[in-house]
C-alpha cells in the first residue's frame, strides 16, 4: 500500500509540472500505471493522442499490441507497470527532445526507487538510450543486461510493428524471453539452501563419546 500511495502522489506532482515546453501544449500528463511492486517495467518513448487524450499510457493501436505481447508470457497490464520517457506528448508524436528528456528524468528515476522492478523493458531507441548509452536497436534488441542495480531488456516499440509488418515476429521472439530472465533473477536472488547435516563416522563418533567419559 505504501508503494501505491507513494505512486499516487507522484503522479499528482507529474500532473503539474512545467519544467519544460511539453506541458503547455498537453491534455494531460500521462504518469504510467500498473503494478506497484510490478516484477516488469516497461519504458516507452512518450504519450500520443489517445494517450495525451486520457491521461493512460499505450492506450492507442500501440498499447493494444503491449497488451497482447504481455498476455503471451501469460500477464496481464494490471500485473506490470508501464510509463514512458517523458510524461506528456510532443507535438504531432515527434521525438522526445533531449532537454525534454532530461526534464522528466526525476520523474522516472523516482519511479523506479518506488517500484524496484527486477527487469526494465525499454520500448523504442529513446527509452534504450537512456540505459544503452551509444547502443543501436538493430543489434541489442532481445538482450538482457545488468545496468547498476537493474537487469534491462530491449525491444522495439510496438509502434514499429505497426509501420513495419516484419518486425511483428521479432518483437514477439523477444517477448517471449521475458520469463527465462525474469526467472534466472528470482533463482539468483534465493538464499543458499544451508549445508546438509552429516552423521559422524563411526570412528569420529567414537571419539566424541570419549570427550564426555563415554
Amino acid at each position: 500500500m505504501a508503494d501505491a500511495t507513494a505512486l499516487e502522489a507522484l503522479a499528482r506532482e507529474i500532473a503539474g509540472c512545467r519544467r519544460c515546453a511539453l506541458a503547455a501544449g498537453r491534455t494531460y500528463a500521462v504518469p504510467g500505471e500498473g503494478n506497484p511492486s510490478a516484477e516488469i517495467m516497461f519504458i516507452g518513448e512518450g504519450p500520443g493522442f489517445n494517450e495525451d487524450q486520457t491521461g493512460r499510457p499505450f492506450c492507442g493501436a500501440a498499447g493494444q499490441f503491449l497488451t497482447q505481447l504481455i498476455e503471451s508470457i501469460g500477464l496481464k497490464r494490471q500485473d506490470v507497470y508501464i510509463t514512458n520517457i517523458v510524461k506528456s506528448r510532443p507535438p504531432g508524436n515527434r521525438d522526445p527532445l533531449p532537454e525534454e528528456i532530461l526534464a522528466c528524468k526525476p520523474w522516472l528515476d523516482r519511479q523506479l526507487e518506488i517500484i524496484k522492478p527486477k527487469v526494465i523493458v525499454t520500448l523504442g531507441r529513446f527509452s534504450m538510450a537512456r540505459f544503452f548509452p551509444g547502443a543501436t536497436i538493430s543489434r541489442i534488441h532481445g538482450q538482457a543486461e545488468k545496468c547498476g542495480a537493474y537487469t534491462c531488456f530491449a525491444m522495439y516499440h510496438p509502434a514499429a510493428a505497426l509501420h513495419q509488418g516484419s518486425l511483428r515476429s521479432v518483437i514477439e521472439a523477444d517477448m517471449l524471453k521475458l520469463p527465462k530472465i525474469l526467472e534466472d533473477i528470482r533463482k539468483s536472488e534465493r538464499p543458499a539452501a544451508p549445508a546438509a547435516q552429516t552423521e559422524p563416522a563411526p570412528a569420529e563418533a567414537h571419539s566424541q563419546l570419549k570427550l564426555f567419559g563415554f
